[in-house]
């Protein structure tokens, strides 16, 4: 084959429709044609990703291995803020599903992220999100809160997984298997694609937060302790949906600042 005498549209189709050799790959990085280069690139860039992600999805093949035909991955946002919920989410892929881009949610970039929570509710076997409230999380404190929507979620999947992939949590009434893997949400793809979806929910619901208590800036903060946060309560007092066990919410409630 002779790619010189090749067109740019058939050139990309022989780079990712067909399995082209790494001969021919040498071919087009060393045309001459800018196009072409770029396509070469474009090639390498694409066969790189796919291997990140083929590694990210380790522990879901090894438990298929293992005979699971479901994994689960879960993972939450939003433990540590002053404000608002924790969500918690559950997702199952498709083994070896390709997301371009996804990761761990912190190493993502919001307008990513929003992309990526369209095309894992679009594709993924199955998706369940379970949101805590500020009350609750009074009440029973965060970490039993966390737990909790936990098994919320992994319970409200259809189909049931085989296995549950947990970010660092361990979940010992689970009625099927679990793993509790320390920054999983880099480690497992279902977990990564779990942390997208908990994170893009959360901050959509701060978002609605920040129309209805528009004083404390929660649509940029998402609820998190900031400078901006900090001197909003300090003129307003707590809303509905802070979380009066948290410092310094806690402090204020207790000096009878208005609720």
């Amino acid at each position: 084959m002779n790619i010189a005498e090749m067109k740019l549209k058939e050139i990309e189709d022989a780079l990712f429709v067909g399995t082209p050799s790494e001969a021919f790959l040498a071919d087009c990085e060393a045309d001459t044609r800018a196009g072409v280069q770029r396509l070469a690139k474009r090639y390498r860039r694409e066969q790189a990703e796919r291997q990140r992600l083929d590694a990210l999805y380790a522990y879901e093949y090894a438990a298929r291995d293992e005979g699971a035909r479901y994994v689960a991955g879960v993972d939450e946002a939003g433990r540590g803020p002053l404000a608002g919920p924790v969500v918690v989410a559950a997702a199952i892929l498709p083994f070896g599903l390709f997301l371009p881009g996804l990761n761990d949610s912190k190493k993502v970039s919001p307008k990513k992220r929003e992309l990526l929570y369209d095309e894992i509710l679009e594709k993924a076997v199955a998706v369940r999100v379970a949101i805590v409230d500020a009350a609750t999380i009074d009440r029973v404190n965060i970490y039993q809160a966390t737990m909790n929507g936990m098994y919320e979620a992994i319970l409200g999947l259809d189909p049931k997984p085989d296995k549950v992939l947990i970010d660092a949590v361990e979940l010992a009434k689970l009625p099927m298997p679990s793993l509790s893997i320390i920054k999983g949400d880099a480690k497992s793809a279902s977990i990564a694609a779990a942390s997208i979806v908990a994170k893009v929910t959360r901050d959509r619901l701060m978002l609605k937060y920040d129309v209805e208590y528009p004083q404390y800036g929660f649509g940029q903060h998402k609820g998190y302790g900031t400078a901006q946060h900090i001197a909003a309560f300090q003129r307003y007092g707590p809303c509905p949906i802070h979380r009066k066990s948290f410092e310094p919410v806690k402090s204020m409630a207790e000096d009878n600042v208005p609720v």
